[in-house]
Parts: C-alpha cells; structure tokens; sequence
C-alpha cells in the first residue's frame, strides 16, 4: 500500500493482486503507467474497486501518540471556542449580510434552523441532529483562518470600488448590437453531441473550457482559435468545468461520481476527488484557488483541497433527504448556495457547516444558481420557467422574470461587474441588473443552451449547447 493507511476507496491491481487506495494508485499510474509493487504496466481502467461499507475510517499512525492526540484534542478545542466568537464586521454591508442571516425572519418565506422543531422537514442545521457532519480530514483553525483573511482582503477590496463601473466596461446600448461571430462545432465528438458545460478562465477570458457528452474536457483559445488541449479519463459525460484563475490548471466533474484536477500544460490528470457517491452535480472554485465546494446526487456538499485531493469535510440535511442540484460559493468564500430536486435554495455557512437561510418560491428542481460580484444580489434558476432574484440583506425575493412556456433555464452568470446577467437555456438572454430589462436575445443555437459566460469587461458573450458548438457574440 502506498500511504501505509487504511484506504477510503480500495481497489485491487490484477497485475501485482495488491490493494491501494484509488486516489493514489491513480496518481502513480498518471506518473509512472505502472504497477509501483511488479513494476508491470498498469492502466486506470484495469483497477477493479472493492465495494465496503464506510465506517468511520481509522486515525493514521501518526496521530496516535500522546503528544498527537493532545494535539487533536487542543484544535477541536479552538474550532469550538472559534465558532462561538463573532468576528468584527468589515464594512456595513458584510455586517447587514451577517446579521441578517443570524436572524431570519419566517414573515420572508425564511426558516430559522435553531427556532424550528426537528421533527418538521424545514428544519435543519444549528442544532446539530439535523446535520451529519462527515468529517473526512477536518476544518483546521488554520484553513478556517486562511477562508476569513481572504474574505477579509476580498470585502475590504469590494468597498474601495465601490459602486463605480469599471472604464472599459462595454456599455447597454453598445452590448445590445452583439451578432454572433465565430462559431466552432469540432470541439466534441459528433457521435456523442452535445457540450455540457462551459468556462473561461477569470484572469484571460481568452482561453475557454468546455465539457462535453463525449466524456472530454477541452481547453480551447479563442484568439487562436485552436484547442489547446483534450482531457480523457472520466467514464461519464462532463456535466461541470472550473478553469483556474492563476495556474494552468482546470477542473471537471461528472456523474462517474468524480472531481478531476487536469493539468493544461501536462495535459493530463494530477488528481482525481473521490468526495460523493452518486452523481456530481455542482462545482464551485472557493476565492483562496485552493479549494473546491462540490454538490451531488448523493445529498452531500463537500468541501476538497485542490492540491492533496482530500476530502476536508462532507455535509448532508437528513430531514431533506433530497438530492443536490447545483452549488455556488458567494464571491467572499464564506457563505454557498445549493439548490435540491425539491425546489429550494439553500444557503450554507462554511466555517459552521450549517444550514443558515432556506429560499422557497420555485418549483421543480433547481437548475442554476449564482451569486453577483457585489455580493448581495442571487440569481436562481429551476424547472419552472422562471427566473428570481433574492436580496441576501433582506432574504427576499425581489423579483421574479417570467419565461415562455416550457423554457428550460441551464446556465446563469453576471459578468465580472454585476452590471449584467446572463441566461443560457431555450435561447440565450442578457439583463441589465437593477432595471433587470432584457438587452440582448440570441436564438442561434439549433439545440438547448448549457453555458453562458462573458468576456472581460462583457467584450463578448460566449455560449455552447447540445448542438456541439461553442458561439463567439460581439459588436
């Protein structure tokens, strides 16, 4: 064995018949292509899993000495005293946001976790017995401190922009004369059509990522108009896709029930997230670059380190019992939102790993959710052709965009300023936030929209669907 652990996903090697834990073989594999016991050639696909119950998995050697215990037993300690101390309030917004989650109102559609009684299937989170926390590796004091000095920079740089629109923001009037220009339909296979998801990378809007029903992720350049890069290794469609925003990494996920770490410049898979059992259905990068909020079918959120492929801490609402739709960090990083089979917006806060705020009003479930740069506004999506927009300084819905009959919303995203919302499903709409008009309508793709992302400073919209194509708008 590899780790000398006892492993959380087990698999046998028919070539050497020993056991590994998957995550790691997996990686030896990428490196090497070979057995590390025989030294025999060994592919992925070769691996045959060994179905276990999941008890509670064993401490490593290392943290059973007395010294080592004392240590576990102090940080528990500090985690507990942590979440009972308040922290000082940034700025008046962030203390509006914090307060008014603590005391939800039940007058704004709202349940408040601590004044429920458990035994209604609202309640959730605060008191515990709602809650199963399955603590994988664990929410240190030093990653929750990491989580609130970046929210503290984040919020702190937020308030000295202000309300000011970037210069070089393209203007209403101007992005209501985007046409399509280019339009690239060999990305993804045509035996399997359809691309399924799509991302651009924050810092170069330039390069593009897409995931597809063919199983591939794609990295492609939009000024070279050429791909990049071909992903292979999920065994499933590709439903989400993250690109990095400072390292030449993306991430994929996919109802093969993993989280894949690929290497653009490698071209290959560094990592792969072993955080559900079922179908992987949200993926959001958490502001750090280090981390990653996942959703699945499974009724778990999870929360993963990029870089050891560890599982830190795992989530699920017994008394829902509902699947996971969607997942959405809130631009801070302390606070997500998650959308269920069941109609509801959930919001959840990190560092608790509580359930704080529920948004009823749709129905069917959720399809998309996100949350604005300026922090207070949410944008949802379900199978209820509709649109809301909730307040999260009030916890209401403010407004409610009606669709056509039988429009199906896939993808939603404001731009990088929150000036603009965008919309992918039956056709394509641009909002201008605020008055929340419609700007911009494109009907050019012959199947369903998936993705919707803007360029810097909403220079261009780009938009992919089951139709296999990735479309360029602009002036």
């Amino acid at each position: 064995m590899i780790s000398n652990e006892v492993p959380e996903h087990p698999c046998v090697s028919p070539v050497s018949n020993q056991v590994f834990e998957r995550r790691l073989i997996e990686k030896y594999i990428a490196e090497n292509g070979a057995d590390p016991i025989s030294g025999q050639p060994l592919s992925e696909e070769q691996l045959i899993d060994i179905k276990v119950s999941h008890p509670i998995r064993p401490k490593a050697p290392s943290a059973t000495s007395i010294p080592a215990i004392l240590k576990s037993l102090q940080d528990e300690w500090v985690i507990c005293l942590s979440s009972r101390i308040s922290c000082r309030p940034l700025d008046r917004s962030c203390l509006t946001l914090s307060t008014t989650l603590a005391t939800l109102k039940p007058q704004a559609g709202l349940v408040t976790p601590q004044a429920t009684p458990a035994s209604q299937p609202a309640a959730v989170g605060a008191g515990g017995e709602a809650m199963e926390v399955s603590e994988q590796v664990g929410m240190t004091p030093e990653i929750i401190q990491k989580l609130q000095d970046k929210a503290t920079v984040l919020t702190t740089e937020r308030k000295k922009r202000g309300k000011t629109v970037p210069e070089d923001l393209v203007r209403a009037e101007d992005l209501s004369k985007y046409r399509q220009g280019a339009s690239h339909a060999g990305l993804h296979s045509a035996s399997i059509p359809g691309i399924l998801s799509l991302d651009l990378c924050p810092t170069d809007t330039n390069k593009v990522l897409t995931g597809g029903a063919d199983k591939n992720v794609v990295v492609f350049d939009r000024r070279e108009e050429q791909i990049v890069a071909t992903l292979k290794g999920h065994t499933k469609k590709v439903s989400s896709v993250i690109y990095h925003p400072a390292q030449s990494v993306v991430f994929s996920a996919s109802p093969d029930s993993t989280i894949r770490v690929w290497s653009v410049t490698g071209g290959n898979c560094v990592q792969v997230i072993r955080a559900h059992e079922a179908s992987v259905t949200g993926l959001s990068l958490h502001a750090t670059g280090d981390y990653l909020l996942s959703s699945s079918e499974d009724q778990y959120w999870a929360f993963s380190d990029i870089q050891t492929g560890r599982v830190l801490t795992k989530v699920t609402d017994e008394t829902a019992g509902c699947a996971l739709t969607c997942a959405q960090f809130h631009p801070d990083g302390l606070i997500f939102g998650t959308g269920t089979a069941d109609s509801q917006i959930k919001i959840w806060d990190l560092k608790e790993r509580t359930n704080v705020a529920n948004f009823p009003g749709h129905s069917g479930p959720v399809t998309s959710i996100a949350f604005s740069e300026n922090g207070y506004y949410l944008a949802t999506g379900a199978q209820d052709s509709s649109l809301k927009l909730w307040d999260l300084r009030k916890l209401k819905n403010f407004k409610t965009i009606t669709l056509d009959n039988n429009y199906e919303v896939k993808s939603l995203v404001f731009d990088q300023s929150g000036t603009y919302l965008a919309v992918g499903g039956s056709d394509i709409r641009v909002y201008i936030c605020k008055q929340w008009s419609e700007v911009l309508n494109f009907s050019d793709h012959s199947g369903l929209v998936t993705g919707v992302a803007f360029g810097e400073h909403a220079q261009f919209l780009a938009s992919t669907g089951m139709d296999r194509s990735l479309k360029f708008y602009s002036l």
